[in-house]
């Protein structure tokens, strides 16, 4: 079925077992006090599921190319034995590893602390909100040397590649960039001026590297930002890389500071791959049809990279967060088990979000990311025991899976008719079907491994008796909304928010919502009646990214007006009490969300107190004292939860240990990152 994926290939002199490439991601395991150890096991685990070529998360090439403080530093021997192991290790799983070269450039988050971040020229940055200094030429040749001395450190630390990290924006991309580039000296003025820094690091990485070694180079197919590179300019940089004697070009697209959406749930699979196809036929027709050329960015399944590989437009499929989500993916899919994929989710919250400070990078459908060594799941329980887990959504599911691949023998209960929780109500937003096939598949894993459950069956204190058969349990029964202290609430066009996702239909032309978080932003979402793109082509337009625009073969010019698809039967009004709408929503999400619903032109009302909820709307009282009425036909609660914790009396009747995990042991700040990582732990917690 797979037969495009399960080619073998070579890249270079590197021969690799099939064409799907782990793309690379900073992990912030790269510089923990354990010898490597963690960052070992990461990947050796995505090497032993399938990845043909694992790339790995940026390596700074000197002092001041870090991104922040949880990077290695591959010319630092105190970050040596670390290195060294990742790829022993993913060599002993019958791997291939390739060290990405790094260097931030102005993107280095350096919190104010450290040496200023550097550049071509002094341009403030908004992602990492600093005005790097200039770098000299005798810092620029540095530089290079620095790159060059990375590759032949990466070759004696055992690594089978280098990439050179010349994409999103960071330093390469931003000596190529227009925007960033504004000198006029030997290494800036021209787009050729501009080319000088990359292909002065690509001769130096080849020198260094030595035969038989191949570098990679992962350029920007598109910057998306107005003003930047255009293709032409792309494409000669394609064409002069491999004239340099580059192994493959690894395309990507988008910098952090860029407006459009590039690696988010809103962004259809597969839309960035005419970029990489752009860069293959600019080299077939230059004679350089023996380069590989990957593609990369949001392509989430097997079927998708068959797909693009059959077109023939590429050679290789990148893929990052998915293996995050399942390191198995490769085998699964090929195997024929995509029902049993944990599909990744594009939400960015324990990822990439993550990966912009100090915590460890790990997923938020697959919590044993980056914990492999805490966390082991063989089935070692002797003798097996017995546990019930109360709730099914996220945290609960967690909790029977690994409480199940474990050895156990598990029982879930659950009060509704279907798994998922509030996964129930989140796969109804736009941008958020995907959650669907998160409840899919612990659905599917949890009848492979033979967990027994009990739907529409909700635990009280008469149930005692029941739960004394078991060895322990799980409290993972969630969360219920809070009702405001709100005079007038009980009026007949108030809902909470669970009423408001069952029936979206029942609310009026006027719809005020109160608590303007996460939940508030995605109900509003919903009901502004915008559909998720279906295809790369109707997202591309609905940014203005047709001809003219970003594409392949047109120019940078600022994109056109989107437009988008709604429904819309709704006014809509966000209200906070406090300052920032959807404050807690991960940054890498949350502007697009918001650019949605201004889009839509959803009112947002902060930094008010809710006095009173009459038959005519809500009345609010500003910082000022003044008092104001928000017209309403609907009110929805969204204004904080509280643990559900009925199911408390009954397990300590029964007497049996049990561990309250995700809202049910504290409603306040949950969230679905935090709800299946305590399932993971409790689980073996109890169950080792």
């Amino acid at each position: 079925m797979f037969t495009h994926v399960t080619r073998p290939g070579a890249v270079g002199s590197l021969q690799v077992a099939n064409r799907l490439v782990m793309g690379a991601m900073h992990l912030n395991l790269e510089n923990l006090d354990d010898g490597g150890a963690a960052l070992a096991a990461f990947y050796a685990a995505r090497a032993r599921g399938g990845a043909g070529l694992i790339i790995t998360g940026g390596s700074a090439v000197n002092p001041v190319a870090a991104g922040g403080p949880g990077y290695s530093h591959v010319n630092d021997p105190a970050h040596h034995p670390a290195l060294r192991r990742a790829a022993d290790a993913v060599h002993e799983a019958d791997g291939k590893i390739a060290l990405q070269l790094f260097h931030a450039g102005r993107y280095a988050l350096t919190g104010g602390q450290g040496p200023t971040p550097v550049a071509p020229s002094a341009v403030h940055s908004r992602f990492s909100r600093t005005t790097p200094r200039a770098l000299t030429d005798r810092e620029i040749r540095e530089t290079v040397r620095d790159f060059a001395r990375g590759a032949a450190t990466a070759r004696a630390l055992g690594y089978d590649a280098v990439e050179v990290m010349a994409s999103e924006g960071y330093l390469i991309n931003q000596f190529l960039s227009p925007v960033t580039n504004l000198r006029d000296d030997a290494w800036g003025g021209d787009a050729a001026r501009r080319r000088r820094f990359p292909l002065e690091v690509a001769r130096a990485v080849r020198e260094a590297a030595g035969d038989g070694f191949p570098v990679l180079f992962r350029i920007s197919g598109a910057d998306l930002v107005p003003g930047s590179s255009t293709q032409e300019e792309t494409e000669a940089l394609a064409v002069a890389l491999a004239q340099e004697g580059v192994a493959a070009l690894d395309v990507g697209v988008g910098w952090h500071e860029s407006r459009v959406p590039t690696v988010q749930s809103a962004v259809p699979p597969g839309t960035w791959a005419s970029h990489a196809e752009a860069v293959k036929k600019a080299l077939c027709a230059a004679g350089y049809a023996d380069v590989p050329v990957i593609a990369s960015n949001r392509v989430v399944g097997l079927d998708q990279a068959e797909s693009l590989l059959r077109g023939g437009g590429i050679d290789y499929v990148s893929m990052a967060r998915p293996l995050l989500a399942d390191p198995d993916l490769p085998a699964k899919w090929a195997a024929g088990g995509s029902a049993l994929v944990n599909v990744c989710l594009a939400c960015n919250e324990a990822c990439i979000d993550r990966s912009f400070g100090t915590e460890r990078v790990s997923c938020l459908v697959n919590p044993r990311a980056g914990h492999e060594l805490e966390f082991p799941e063989q089935a070692s329980a002797d003798p097996p025991r017995s546990f019930a887990v109360i709730g099914g959504g996220p945290a609960g599911l967690e909790a029977a899976r690994a409480l199940a691949a474990l050895g156990h023998h598990v029982e879930l209960f659950e009060e509704g008719e279907e798994l998922g929780g509030q996964f129930r109500l989140a796969r109804q937003v736009p941008g958020k079907e995907d959650f669907g096939a998160t409840v899919r598949y612990f659905a599917a894993e949890l009848a492979r491994l033979g967990v027994h459950l009990h739907l529409g069956r909700r635990l009280g204190l008469g149930d005692a008796g029941l739960l004394r058969r078991f060895d322990g349990a799980v409290l993972a029964t969630g969360v219920q909304p809070r009702l405001p202290d709100i005079p007038g609430w009980p009026l007949l066009h108030t809902l909470t928010y669970p009423e408001a996702f069952a029936r979206p239909e029942s609310l009026g032309e006027r719809v005020v919502l109160l608590g303007g978080g996460g939940i508030a932003m995605d109900l509003a979402h919903l009901l502004t009646g915008e559909r998720t793109p279906a295809t790369a082509q109707e997202f591309l337009a609905a940014y203005g990214l047709g001809e003219g625009a970003y594409g392949p073969g047109a120019g940078a010019a600022a994109p056109k007006t989107r437009h988008r698809q709604t429904t819309a039967r709704h006014r809509l009004t966000l209200v906070r009490r406090g300052p920032r709408i959807g404050a807690g929503t991960g940054p890498s999400t949350r502007w697009v969300v918001l650019s949605a619903l201004r889009a839509h032109g959803v009112e947002r009302v902060t930094g008010v107190d809710y006095r009173e909820i009459t038959r005519e709307g809500v009345v609010v009282q500003g910082a000022d004292g003044a008092e104001r009425l928000i017209p309403a036909d609907s009110v929805v609660f969204a204004t904080g939860q509280e643990p559900e914790r009925a199911a408390v009396p009954a397990l300590r009747a029964a007497g049996i240990p049990f561990e309250a995990v995700g809202g049910a042991r504290d409603a306040a700040g949950v969230n679905a990152v935090r709800a299946t990582a305590e399932g993971l732990r409790a689980a073996h917690r109890l169950g080792t």
